[in-house]
């Protein structure tokens, strides 16, 4: 049986939710101040942005307004604020010579120029790659807010750092910061999972956080050991909330427990469903849950995978993870389950949840599903746009879905597995698969393919928009994409 326990802090202090939260992210100044993976809490992977390139060559440098090599593999981010992108990948691409070996990386670069400005490194976990893998680096994308950049590195702790790096002096009471230099990470605060908590991140700690107000929420990546058998830490939470200014934890949740199927890998979502915050969360059980932002109290329950579905070690039988990113919009919720990649394609199932319930509402509102031949397992999160919802599977197809209904308006093959997520801006969809290709097709009802582009590398991650330039992020590489930009060609 799940087991839950939620526990309060006597310091919860919350200047409740004061961040103002919509469908789709604001004006350009607006995104300039805060920048987060899915563009606003809601996670809905859409951009109001216009004047983005329908085509460029990376060969060439045509509408190329720059690019820098990262690491060898790269999937946090891209992000984009107040004049910086920010990447997280692994030391690889060696910018100080005083960093040696396997690391976690935190990259920021200037968006304009693309100068390197300053990284954050951390070591690798001792305990190796049942924590912490091999060159996996940093998978967390950060959140963004004025001065302040926060993310989930390798070693499983959740970082407050200064936007500006130590270039500005050692803004905050932490001075445990790996290197001195003008180019390295200041660390206003960082909290410690495995120390304070007890958690068991398996493979790595990758969670995306959320801020609302004075309020950070993440998973905590609680898994299973490396034989995939036994639990370490059942009663280790798996979502908490800490204070965004001082890393103080405020609530933890447990509800999961000895449920984890393999790990837990993925973001939670904010939104306002009638007029009420929800806090809507993965958990590694192959369950979503909805918490009051405040608490941590669960609000409603859907159980992802039928009742007859079976886990089976190695992702072969029916049960699923989720290891997609929950998207809030108009009182619902989008989902879909999937597996680590290394265990292959399989059907899998897309979800519309209404979110206006309480308790278990897996029988009860469920809106519409995808199902089986209808819809294989996916790490995306969706995109919706003018009634149309765009999804993608790992098996690399991009299904453009009536929003109402989930009718299949058209489906675009990549032919390539796809991680990452499609991104619609300024009437044209984009969508980066494995094999290094960005499709570019016409949003609306009916399928037009505009183009592909081949990035050299494969593009595991989703694109973003800032002040009309889009940011792509290779396994190798950071791209920025303007309208008319020519940069020199890269050989």
């Amino acid at each position: 049986m799940i087991r839950e326990r939620v526990i309060y802090r006597a310091k919860l202090r919350l200047a409740l939710l004061c961040l103002a939260v919509a469908g789709t992210a604001g004006t350009a100044d607006a995104q300039d101040e805060v920048a987060m993976f899915g563009n606003t809490p809601s996670r809905n992977m859409v951009s109001p942005e216009t004047g983005v390139p329908e085509s460029w060559d990376p060969r060439t440098g045509a509408n190329i307004l720059w690019t820098q090599p990262v690491g060898s593999q790269a999937y946090g981010g891209p992000v984009v604020a107040n004049g910086k992108v920010y990447v997280g990948t692994n030391n690889e691409g060696v910018r100080n010579p005083a960093y040696e070996g396997d690391k976690g990386v935190l990259m920021a670069f200037d968006a304009t120029t693309g100068d390197f400005v300053w990284q954050m490194v951390h070591d690798k976990l001792s305990a190796g790659r049942v924590n912490d893998w091999p060159l996996q680096g940093i998978c967390s994308t950060a959140f963004v807010e004025g001065d302040r950049v926060y993310y989930v590195s390798n070693q499983a702790h959740i970082v407050c750092l200064d936007a500006n790096g130590l270039a500005n002096g050692n803004d905050g009471p932490f001075t445990g910061e790996t290197g001195t230099g003008p180019t390295d990470g200041d660390i206003i605060w960082s909290y410690d999972m495995i120390a304070e908590l007890d958690v068991f991140p398996h493979n790595l700690a990758t969670g995306s956080p959320v801020v609302i107000g004075d309020i950070l929420y993440t998973v905590t990546g609680n898994g299973v050991d490396e034989g995939h058998v036994n639990i370490p830490s059942p009663f280790s939470p798996n979502f908490i909330a800490l204070d965004k200014n001082t890393g103080e934890l405020l609530w933890e949740n447990t509800v999961v427990g000895e449920g984890i199927l393999h790990g837990s890998w993925t973001n939670p979502a904010y939104g306002e469903i009638n007029g009420r915050g929800q806090l809507v969360v993965p958990g590694g059980d192959g369950v979503i849950y909805s918490l009051d932002p405040s608490t941590g109290e669960i609000i409603w329950q859907f159980d992802c995978n039928p009742k007859d579905s079976e886990w089976i070690l190695g992702g072969r039988g029916t049960r699923n993870n989720i290891l997609a990113t929950p998207v809030i919009y108009d009182n619902k919720v989008y989902i879909g389950v999937g597996q680590d990649p290394e265990h292959g394609e399989a059907p899998g199932h897309f979800y519309v949840i209404d979110a206006t319930g309480t308790g278990d509402v897996t029988d009860t509102h469920k809106v519409w599903s995808r199902d089986g031949d209808d819809f294989y397992r996916t790490l995306s999160s969706a995109a919706i746009a003018d009634g149309i919802l765009y999804i993608s599977s790992l098996s690399g197809f991009l299904h453009a879905l009536d929003l109402d209904t989930g009718e299949e308006l058209w489906t675009y093959d990549a032919f390539a597995a796809v991680w990452g997520s499609a991104f619609v801006v300024d009437g044209k969809v984009f969508l980066g698969d494995e094999d290094g290709d960005v499709a570019i097709l016409r949003a609306g009802r009916e399928m037009e393919l505009l183009g592909e582009i081949n990035m050299g590398a494969s593009v595991y991650s989703t694109p973003v928009v800032r002040n009309g330039v889009m940011y792509i992020l290779t396994r190798n590489r950071l791209w920025a994409i303007q309208e008319g930009a020519q940069s020199d060609p890269i050989r």
